[in-house]
């Protein structure tokens, strides 16, 4: 059995701003509004369930301004979530207290992004895994790639010097040298027509 938190409540003193502000901003992270109950079902005050696949774990209480302010991070599966969260979350109003980027005091791949509510509490969200490996393909395969051969004053390629030994000798052709006691294969010649 995996031990995790299973839901939090935060109080808010905007109870319909701090909905659209979290339904808007959480979207990119698959996370909207699932449930809401009125004060007359929870006998204090209105409720709004946030989550995702069907599960609310996250419930803004209309209960007023939380003292001290909270700091909440939710796990992205991507750093373009991470990206995405934070566009959301500051064009629904939130304001910037960390721009989207890696983090490597906390480990080598936290990439994360942070945005304060209305209230200024600390939402965050945070993507754990490595960049995509394509990328590190396209990266590692760009730092292999030989450079084009120069030419030389007549417009001729140049050729690359001949590699000599440590003893100093050059090195072999390149053809492959052929197994012992066999004569190498005769070369084929194309003739013109």
């Amino acid at each position: 059995m995996t031990i995790e938190i299973d839901h939090t409540s935060l109080s808010v003193s905007d109870f319909d701003s701090a909905k659209r502000f979290y339904a808007a901003a959480l979207k990119p992270l698959r996370i909207g509004v699932l449930m809401e109950f009125p004060a007359h079902v929870t006998g204090s005050v209105d409720v709004a369930g946030l989550g995702a696949d069907g599960k609310p774990f996250l419930w803004l209480a209309n209960a007023g301004k939380t003292s001290p302010r909270v700091h909440l991070a939710f796990r992205a599966e991507t750093r373009d979530q991470v990206d995405a969260f934070y566009q959301a979350a500051m064009a629904a109003g939130g304001i910037d207290n960390g721009p989207p980027g890696l983090r490597p005091m906390y480990h080598p791949n936290y990439y994360g992004a942070f945005v304060l509510d209305a209230d200024g509490h600390n939402i965050e969200a945070v993507c754990h895994a490595a960049p995509k490996a394509a990328a590190r393909k396209r990266t590692a395969s760009s730092k292999k790639a030989t450079p084009a051969r120069k030419r030389t004053a007549a417009g001729k390629k140049a050729t690359a010097p001949k590699k000599r030994t440590a003893a100093g000798k050059k090195t072999p052709s390149r053809r492959k040298p052929a197994a012992r006691g066999k004569k190498p294969a005769a070369r084929k010649r194309k003739t013109k027509r």
